[in-house]
């Protein structure tokens, strides 16, 4: 058992579960105290550290790529106060960090975890129902459907449409962009039967973020819903209606005077039903070209 305490909060390692809790001073960034307890198993992690300084340390898990949904839609972004994944270590107390890491590190040895990408979520990502409010509007998510609300600072050509809800099975991606310098940042959620290329402030599927104290928080609620959405490296599997039967000729039964001929024209009027699904909105663009790839294997 290997356990740190510090005002920043405390990690404890059991030798399979590093469990992470935020402390309750006051400098304890609002993500994390939003984001409570964390329980990171083992094979999630990819490498720990620490790294000395002057004033004081950090301790730094590195966790595999794919493992967890709150690092795939931050991909680093966060300011270091606001990352779970950190903790500031005061001056007196480097040695149990260094002790922390190395006991870590040996684990991971021991168990030969490798480093590389997962396929799925070891972390559940934040917990629901979860609402939070920033920048030009609010958003909430109940597992099943996020919905937008907007605010006096909201464009017209946004809040006119009024409240959006999405349900979760129209939701392809989440992206969240924090603010930097003059630039505002964003939430957004990908809906392929409605895409859009206008900027935040305009996307009746984003809310733009102006780079104040909450805007983190919307950071949370884009790892819940990413968390229940596929996952990146999980493998596409083509919908069972897109594959082309194969025509009679094939089967051995009313043998056709032609049938490369006759098999030829079913290929052919497939793809122009694709098309017109396609065009129609019905199918994405991704749902598309799978399908359509997989008539032109059968020519």
């Amino acid at each position: 058992m290997a356990e740190i305490i510090q005002r920043d909060g405390s990690w404890t390692f059991d030798g399979s579960t590093i469990r992470i809790v935020p402390g309750r001073e006051r400098g304890v960034h609002l993500v994390r105290q939003t984001l409570g307890e964390l329980a990171v198993p083992l094979a999630a992690l990819a490498g720990v550290s620490y790294e000395p300084g002057r004033k004081g340390g950090r301790l730094r898990l590195r966790l595999r790529e794919g493992a967890d949904p709150l690092s795939q839609v931050t991909r680093g972004r966060l300011p270091e106060a606001a990352d779970p994944y950190q903790l500031r270590v005061e001056a007196d107390r480097s040695g149990v960090a260094e002790y922390f890491a190395d006991e870590v590190r040996n684990a991971l040895l021991l168990d030969q975890v490798p480093d590389g990408p997962l396929d799925r979520y070891l972390l559940p990502g934040p917990a629901l129902p979860l609402s939070v409010a920033a920048g030009d509007g609010t958003v909430s998510f109940d597992g099943e459907r996020v919905r937008l609300e907007w605010n006096w600072l909201t464009e017209d050509s946004k809040s006119s449409g009024g409240p959006r809800t999405l349900p979760l099975t129209e939701i392809a991606a989440v992206e969240w962009v924090p603010g930097a310098g003059l630039e505002n940042g964003y939430l957004r959620f990908v809906v392929p039967q409605a895409p859009s290329k206008a900027p935040p402030k305009h996307d009746p599927h984003a809310v733009e973020l102006f780079g104040f104290k909450k805007d983190g928080l919307m950071a949370l609620l884009a790892a819940a819903v990413t968390a229940r959405l596929p996952h990146p490296r999980q493998p596409r599997e083509e919908p069972a209606f897109l594959v082309p039967p194969l025509p009679a000729a094939h089967s051995g039964a009313g043998q056709d005077p032609d049938p490369a001929g006759s098999d030829h024209d079913a290929l052919l009027r497939r793809l122009r039903e694709l098309g017109e699904l396609h065009h129609s909105g019905i199918l994405t663009t991704e749902e598309f070209a799978a399908a359509k790839q997989a008539i032109l294997k059968r020519f």
